[in-house]
């Protein structure tokens, strides 16, 4: 049998890299999110500072994610009709104008609550009409074939930012304070816009059919509804990422109310989950079958679950660190595996709105999530609040192991005469 050499393996998993709109990409993606990191984190920290509350904290996820949840959908409809490219330019500019008056009010002392919730709402309207034109632009830049690698290196790059922003933001905030990280992301978005505008590509060629938005919405839920595949994952996502993923919101509470230590220690927590995230961001470059896909759900899922229990109550910071750790490579690994499995299975028409279906399962649900862990953290405390979440990540792999038992049992029974080859193959 033969062995693939490291070259080659290296040369597999950086495959999408050979693409020079994906490196262009890749890179002021890279940048653009290291600022985005950092804002994310001093945010939490200029909200817990100004308000000692850990109610206020699920406030702020609730304003930042809810306009996910109101958007979304019609962001697919928009990016299945227009130029992605120039969808991205538009948010990714008012995202800059965004981190600018951000950073201004904090500079300048003018900074109260109520200014930081609306501002993290403004944030969240751009937000739901860039995540679905980035996840289908995917697709415009390597092609259906390297796709899935594409998506493991776009994770990978979001998870790099996820260890070098907490980690530059911790220091900054203990140096320069919050309105250093804000004027550092407003400019790291330059990358993104000036690699956007670097791109060679095809002119954008516009549906000619002529249906209404509403009508071209519900197309798309009825597509995803009537994929059973498609059903499943989003499904679950919606219920594991709005209830399981919420410990961002309480991360400030940890780190000043139970390890009781500043802003380089809660940089460090995000980081440890980052660097978690990272490798299995990392590991999801290889190519995997479907069988293997949904193993990775499995494990995701069962690994987040048991970290986030064990944070919640440890006291001792190198078990919360190691913690955090095991829980971000649980997170992502699950997220990049639902992301991949709803790229593959979807038909190149419908991928901005399922894309859109994916971001409102997996931020647009995070309002009731945040409100929730805030509400349960203010009246009983952060551990039982992050304790519920783990149980949340637990049941859905319960679930995926059931699943994974019932499709192995329909193939060992050999697929319906009627069945299309490789039907039965799909996460259900």
């Amino acid at each position: 049998m033969a062995i693939a050499s490291p070259r080659n393996s290296l040369v597999t998993s950086f495959r999408s890299l050979r693409h020079r709109n994906f490196r262009l990409y890749w890179s002021g993606q890279l940048t653009s999110l290291v600022g985005t990191w950092m804002q994310s984190v001093a945010q939490g920290w200029l909200m817990h500072r100004l308000t000692s509350s850990p109610l206020m904290l699920g406030l702020l996820g609730f304003c930042q994610f809810m306009p996910v949840t109101l958007f979304s959908l019609w962001a697919g409809v928009i990016a299945d009709r227009v130029d992605k490219r120039k969808l991205l330019l538009i948010t990714q500019s008012c995202m800059a104008l965004q981190a600018g008056v951000l950073a201004t009010v904090v500079s300048t002392g003018a900074v109260r609550p109520w200014m930081v919730l609306v501002l993290a709402f403004a944030f969240g309207i751009l937000n739901a009409f860039d995540l679905p034109g980035r996840q289908s632009f995917l697709v415009e830049l390597v092609g259906k074939e390297d796709l899935p690698n594409a998506i493991a290196l776009n994770s990978a790059a979001f998870n790099t930012a996820r260890v070098i922003g907490p980690a530059v933001a911790g220091v900054l905030l203990a140096t320069v304070g919050e309105g250093g990280c804000f004027w550092l992301n407003a400019l790291s978005f330059l990358a993104v816009i000036w690699s956007l505008t670097r791109m060679h590509l095809p002119p954008h060629v516009a549906d000619t059919a002529r249906h209404s938005g509403l009508s071209t919405l519900r197309a798309g839920v009825r597509y995803a509804w009537d994929t059973p595949p498609l059903r499943n994952l989003l499904l679950l996502l919606g219920c594991t990422a709005g209830l399981g993923f919420q410990y961002m919101t309480l991360l400030p509470v940890y780190t000043r109310d139970i390890l009781h230590a500043g802003p380089g220690v809660f940089g460090l927590l995000v980081s440890a989950f980052g660097v978690g995230s990272l490798l299995s961001a990392g590991l999801m470059t290889r190519q995997y079958d479907r069988a293997g896909l949904r193993r990775n759900l499995l494990i995701g899922l069962t690994s987040a679950g048991t970290g986030m229990a064990v944070f919640a109550w440890s006291r001792w910071l190198p078990l919360t660190v190691a913690m955090g750790f095991v829980s971000g490579f649980g997170l992502i690994l699950y997220v990049a595996t639902s992301n991949t499995m709803l790229q593959l299975t979807t038909e190149d028409r419908f991928r901005g709105r399922i894309m859109s279906l994916y971001t409102l399962m997996f931020v647009g649900t995070a309002p009731i999530g945040a409100l929730l862990s805030g509400s349960i953290a203010q009246r009983a405390g952060a551990p039982l609040a992050t304790s519920f979440s783990a149980l949340v990540l637990l049941g859905g792999a319960l679930w995926v192991a059931y699943r994974r038992r019932v499709l192995a049992a329909r193939a060992a029974a050999g697929p319906p005469s009627s069945a299309m080859p490789g039907a039965t193959e799909k996460m259900g």
